[in-house]
């Protein structure tokens, strides 16, 4: 559906749960010292000072779960997410920085970061400890600013999860042990499945989601749609094949993505008609093309937000970094220095994408 896999041509850079390890994550993050209870965030990504001025969206809302097709908070009171997608971590580490979050954070006022760890394009496969470990500094990092954080399996090629079903279940076991007392994570367990029947994601899913609950059984789980989770729509399908053999777990959503200068009206219909039968994550979306390029869309991306803020669907828009495209908030060459703030340091698409998350 949209594809970025090549490298920058910018510069190269409470079943099961311990309730009480829980209650007391959740108290650290509201002062905003969750960093002081978890393993030490390396350099590039720290911990946030603890002086915030109000409470956290994860102070506020704590543990997530899936109350019939919505994303509730620990009250059991409907919420939406909205935040930011960082690129993959093998491209743009530099672009995920104290200062880059702290941005985020406070100046975006996100509630989440979707941290996108590629299985391929040089990504986990060629260091699988050296990528988990940086999934779980970004993970820390979002934690410790009070961000929610969605651990992104961000497989695209080949487009059959499968492929790659046993790094899978060690990227998510190793990921699911770390927070399995910590309610600040949602894991994404199939970024962007192509080429492969719903049959066949369902199979994956229903492995790997295992995995996940034998450590952190509380957590939600997000679960790509077949046609880069498009719903099928991509390749010629909708909707009716998930809602008709749906993923036999709870506590899970069905992810969605879109780049609204491309998808049209079937693909807002889509997302309309699924999100009142299945519960429905857009954990990436964009207002260019499909390939994240060319001119912004605001009024069909407008479309798309307006729906999904009547609906209470979550999202995340890509991405933090200042990749050449125009897709990449930030302006080229942003990654190098040190200001994140306000609205000089980012292209039109950032601009829009940031008003939208503070609203």
């Amino acid at each position: 559906m949209h594809q970025r896999t090549t490298p920058p041509t910018t510069p190269t850079v409470t079943t099961g749960r311990s309730e009480t390890a829980r209650k007391a994550l959740l108290a650290a993050s509201a002062l905003g010292v969750v960093a002081a209870l978890m393993a030490p965030v390396r350099a590039g990504a720290a911990p946030a000072p603890a002086s915030p001025t109000a409470a956290t969206p994860l102070a506020a809302n704590g543990q997530l779960s899936v109350c019939g097709l919505r994303l509730c908070n620990a009250s059991g009171q409907a919420v939406a997410l909205n935040g930011m997608s960082t690129h993959g971590t093998q491209w743009y580490a530099q672009c995920v920085t104290d200062g880059s979050l702290d941005a985020l954070a406070q100046d975006w006022r996100s509630d989440v970061l979707r941290v996108s760890t590629y299985v391929q394009e040089g990504g986990y496969e060629t260091d699988p400890a050296g990528f988990t470990a940086r999934a779980q500094k970004y993970v820390d990092a979002a934690h410790a600013r009070g961000m929610y954080a969605v651990i992104d399996w961000h497989m695209l090629t080949p487009g059959d999860p499968n492929a790659n079903l046993d790094r899978a279940k060690t990227f998510f076991r190793a990921m699911a042990k770390k927070y399995r007392n910590h309610p600040g994570v949602l894991y994404e367990i199939a970024n962007e499945p192509s080429g492969v029947s719903w049959s066949a994601i369902k199979s994956y899913a229903e492995q790997i989601i295992p995995v996940i609950r034998a450590e952190d059984p509380d957590a939600v789980v997000l679960v790509g749609t077949r046609a880069w989770s498009s719903f099928g729509v991509s390749e010629g399908s909708n909707e009716s094949e998930v809602v008709n053999n749906p993923v036999r777990a709870s506590n899970i959503m069905y992810t969605f993505h879109f780049y609204a200068a491309s998808h049209r009206e079937a693909y807002l219909n889509t997302l309309d008609r699924a999100s009142d039968r299945l519960p429905v994550f857009v954990t990436e979306f964009g207002t260019q093309n499909y390939a994240g390029e060319g001119a912004n869309d605001f009024a069909m991306s407008q479309r798309y937000l307006d729906l999904m803020k009547r609906k209470k669907i979550s999202w995340t828009n890509w991405n933090y970094s200042d990749d050449h495209r125009s897709g990449a908030v930030f302006k080229t060459g942003t990654c190098n220095g040190t200001n994140w703030t306000g609205t000089g340091v980012l292209k039109e698409a950032g601009v829009w994408i940031r008003d939208r998350i503070r609203q």
